[in-house]
């Protein structure tokens, strides 16, 4: 029986990167945490550990870090495809990289109504995400970019109903059409090139999820989930497929009949688990292929 290496990377994980422009008295900031992961023949650093091949994730570190100060950081998606293709372009043993970055929001504090020049408070508590993709040298090379988000905890306190559901001899769940539906989404969408606006690609897809979210009256979660994608790719050409997992947070009605009190879905406890958990994928049915887009991709999304 013969034992070969399979496939393999490395690279630096979650480099917390707070870039702040100065330029003006009025200060921007971006909150980065950012991992790097190098794809080639490292066969040598496995089977007889030589790192000549190798370069540091120490030095992958440093590279984020000297990028962030040399190119900027304004849209993830354009400094994932910087380091992406430095790697790949620049140092000669790798042959394919990807860059996982995930921002963190902050608003200026307001002082007088208007937003204060350099003090801010961190936003809510979703986090925008990005996977950069970079496979190839010249002109074979290809990129692929996945966008998304997570932790968007939504709710809507009615506009939502189960029933008409699948019944065996362990079902006791009652049906009903009038519930609570929270959920926190986590959203990733591949878009099919990487000449994008990607800010207000970004900002569209987030206000249609809400939307739809809101404005659907939902049979099922999973009603839901399909029709926020489908909404999606309606608004948004450059998006060949989306794919959103959602728990659901289940809100359970408090039995208050024993102190005399009639409870109308006014009073509930949220139950952390278990949980049902919904995932969908909607695409285009002429969408290009999606190479190595989802790779090393947790998870359904």
């Amino acid at each position: 029986m013969g034992i070969v290496l399979g496939h393999h990377q490395y690279g630096k994980a979650e480099n917390r990167v707070v870039r702040i422009y100065r330029d003006t008295p009025r200060h921007e900031i971006h909150d980065l945490n950012v991992s790097t992961a190098l794809r080639g023949d490292f066969a040598g650093a496995h089977i007889d550990g030589d790192q000549a091949q190798v370069l540091p994730t120490d030095t992958q570190k440093n590279t984020v870090f000297a990028f962030a100060k040399a190119h900027g950081v304004d849209q993830i998606e354009d400094f994932g495809l910087a380091l992406g293709r430095h790697f790949v372009d620049d140092v000669e043993p790798v042959t394919g990289s990807r860059i996982e970055i995930e921002e963190y929001s902050w608003d200026r504090i307001p002082v007088d109504d208007v937003g204060h020049d350099h003090s801010f408070v961190r936003r809510g508590h979703d986090v925008r995400t990005t996977a950069v993709t970079v496979d190839g040298e010249g002109s074979d090379q290809q990129t692929w970019v996945v966008s998304g988000l997570r932790d968007l905890v939504v709710l809507k306190s009615t506009g939502s109903e189960f029933a008409g559901f699948l019944r065996d001899e362990f079902t006791t769940l009652a049906e009903t059409h009038d519930r609570v539906m929270s959920t926190s989404l986590a959203v990733r969408w591949r878009y099919s090139s990487s000449e994008v606006d990607w800010r207000t690609a970004y900002d569209t897809i987030r206000a249609t999820l809400l939307e739809k979210y809101a404005t659907v009256h939902s049979l099922a979660l999973q009603q839901s989930l399909y029709e926020m994608g489908e909404a999606v790719l309606e608004r948004r050409a450059e998006v060949a497929e989306i794919r959103l997992s959602a728990p659901n947070i289940h809100h359970f009605v408090v039995d208050l009949a024993p102190f005399g009190m009639q409870n109308d879905g006014e009073v509930l406890y949220a139950a952390d688990r278990p949980y049902g958990l919904i995932q969908v994928a909607v695409q285009r049915d002429d969408a290009p292929a999606p190479g190595r887009a989802w790779d090393t991709v947790p998870g359904f999304c």
